[in-house]
């Protein structure tokens, strides 16, 4: 057995140990055409991205490690081309843990700098790492056409990347946009209330009314919906940052379902983050910016 082939198979048993048994047997794969030879790839965790070509496949990001296989049959069901590309558009679990699966030898996994250091701080080997690391932007090509990757500054997290494909004019926003919900800010890794906004209308200024929208989570979304999200955003944060000048307490702003109902009879919260939660990541990450 060689080494490679043995750190492959570590990082794969590694990532699949994790995971009570039984919690993917009930997953679908459900493939959407986005434009032409795009396509979105809907399971558990974090939305995927397929750019299929003549020359290969480009994958943007590779979910939960027990689904592979599904995704796996979900690709051979569109094309036979191996994987090119394999971006991580950040380091969570649910949109990395397929990695080693996805990451052969014909493939290059791609992330921002701080992806392949918290994922190796993360005990991960060879297999699940990057191999090649952006620090600002990239632009990749393939088939004669242009890839690009720009990282966006603690919003998210501190290693978020997007992924725009011009010809297409399709764009894959990671986590920096969940359509139709509030979104998860880790605050813990990096992300920030006011990089999350930023990076959001560096997003729209890129892009135009046309454009297709792969969220991090949610259905496919539009250029609309993006700028829903970043209205959503500035509202609660102008409401949350009043009630901390004016000292309220952070159980008070916790528990005072008002400052979101708006949003929370829209449906905003009926995701992984409900008005509770937005209410605390947005207290915590206001307070600790406003240096009280």
């Amino acid at each position: 057995m060689s080494l490679k082939y043995f750190l492959l198979l570590m990082a794969t048993l590694a990532s699949t140990m994790v995971y009570p048994q039984g919690r993917f047997d009930n997953v679908n794969i459900k493939t959407t055409q986005v434009n032409g030879q795009v396509y979105m790839l809907e399971g558990a965790g974090g939305n995927i991205m397929l750019w299929i070509t003549e020359e290969g496949v480009l994958m943007v990001d590779s979910q939960f490690a027990p689904l592979s296989d599904k995704i796996k049959t979900a690709i051979n069901d569109l094309t036979d081309q191996p994987i090119i590309y394999l971006v991580n558009t950040h380091h969570h679990g649910d949109h990395t843990g397929g990695n080693a699966q996805f990451n052969d030898a014909q493939a290059t996994l791609i992330a921002h700098q701080n992806v392949y250091k918290r994922l190796q701080a993360d005990g991960k080997e060879t297999g699940f790492l990057p191999e090649s690391t952006i620090e600002d932007s990239a632009m990749l090509e393939m088939a004669s056409d242009e890839i690009i990757l720009i990282h966006l500054e603690n919003a998210h997290t501190d290693g978020d990347s997007f992924v725009y494909l011009p010809r297409y004019n399709v764009l894959h926003t990671g986590d920096m946009f969940f359509n139709g919900r509030y979104p998860f800010i880790d605050l813990q890794s990096g992300g920030s209330i006011d990089g999350y906004i930023k990076a959001q209308e560096t997003m729209l200024e890129l892009i135009n009314p046309s454009t297709n929208i792969i969220p991090g989570h949610g259905a496919l979304g539009s250029f609309e919906n993006l700028g829903e999200s970043v209205k959503m955003l500035r509202e609660l944060k102008s409401k949350i940052s009043l009630a901390i000048e004016e000292k309220r307490t952070r159980d008070e702003v916790i528990n005072d379902s008002s400052l979101t109902k708006y949003y929370d009879d829209l449906g905003f919260g009926n995701g992984y983050i409900d008005g509770v939660k937005i209410r605390t990541t947005l207290y915590d990450g206001l307070y600790r910016s406003s240096g009280q």
